[in-house]
């Protein structure tokens, strides 16, 4: 793909958010101020449940989300902006500081094979604008960061294998080179209750659709979790890290309550310099698949201001000569105060 129709992809995917939005001054239902701040912690590594180190090999994010409609002076003056475009809605802006890390099949070579995943590492910081009705999350997020050796990423697994004493990968002296990098996105959720049962148990479904662009990784997604439990309204599904499906990282509410839950979804990827290399130099790539697909699994469970919640994934070959597909678990624990 050259980088003109690149750019010209990038661009047309954030023009494209207006056809999934409701029309200007459609009612919205609003729910009650969430008066407390929340932060998360996500972890997600191949040896959750599967016990390999390979491909998406680690990540690892830190999330605060502000009280809902306590925005400061830029962040309010963006909400009233989208106000007429999507109509009314519980606003909170966040935060979030994340590291990625990949790394190929075989790590014992300090020369890797060019035909495996090339060693990469991000690093980056995240702000982002949460809009939330009843039945709908809409996220607008700003990823800034870096990619190559500044991500610290080798360092990162050095120490953990350290720790654990398994051996260090040799060929991270290959990976791809520093670049500043940059990412603009928008999520739309839906929650569309399908079931009340007794007991206060319900089903409902979490359509969601991605719209994201830039030299991180340029895609479109869409996919839909099923959920069953108690105190399903508490959230919008569990958080993850890109480029699962959308970071929902504020429960809201008290009281107790539970969910188990399975979706499935789907991405069309334009680039992703994980896999691409980097943008303005040469560096090691492979061939990229374009369609990629996570079916996943997993449970929430919800104790006043807190909520923890594993994910198990299950994730299609994303490259051109990939042998196995990869599961991986995500782990996370929120706290409102």
């Amino acid at each position: 793909m050259t980088r003109s129709t690149f750019a010209r992809l990038s661009v047309g995917l954030l023009l494209t958010c207006p056809v999934l939005l409701p029309a200007a001054g459609q009612a919205q239902n609003l729910p009650p101020v969430d008066p407390r701040a929340t932060v998360s912690f996500i972890t997600e590594n191949d040896t959750y449940g599967s016990n390999t180190d390979r491909f998406y090999t680690n990540g690892a994010r830190f999330n605060w989300s502000s009280a809902e409609d306590s925005l400061p002076g830029p962040m309010a003056s963006l909400d009233r902006a989208l106000a007429d475009i999507f109509g009314p809605a519980r606003s909170r802006w966040g935060f979030a500081l994340g590291q990625n890390m990949y790394t190929p099949i075989n790590k014992r070579l300090r020369d890797p094979d060019p035909r495996d995943r090339p060693y990469a590492g991000l690093l980056y910081g995240e702000i982002s604008l949460d809009r939330r009705t009843e039945t709908t999350l809409d996220r607008f997020s700003l990823t800034l960061g870096v990619v190559g050796p500044t991500s610290l990423a080798r360092q990162t697994q050095d120490i953990v294998h350290a720790l654990i004493g398994d051996r260090q990968a040799r060929g991270w002296g290959f990976q791809i080179h520093d670049e500043p990098v940059f990412n603009l996105a928008y999520d739309r959720t839906w929650r569309a209750p399908l079931l009340a049962l007794p007991a206060g148990l319900a089903v409902d479904a979490l359509p969601t659709v991605t719209l994201a662009a830039g030299t991180i990784m340029t895609y479109a997604s869409a996919g839909v979790r099923v959920r069953f439990g108690q105190g399903l309204g508490r959230d919008f599904g569990p958080p993850r890290i890109r480029p699962a499906v959308a970071d929902n990282p504020a429960p809201v509410g008290e009281g107790f309550g539970w969910y188990l839950f399975a979706g499935a979804s789907g991405r069309a990827v334009a680039r992703d310099i994980t896999l691409d290399g980097n943008t303005f130099r040469d560096s090691r790539s492979v061939d990229p698949r374009h369609f990629v697909s996570d079916v996943e699994m997993g449970g929430a469970v919800f104790w006043h201001n807190i909520r923890l919640a594993y994910t198990q994934d299950f994730r299609s070959k994303e490259y051109v000569g990939q042998k196995k597909d990869f599961i991986f678990g995500a782990l996370s624990l929120s706290l409102s105060f």
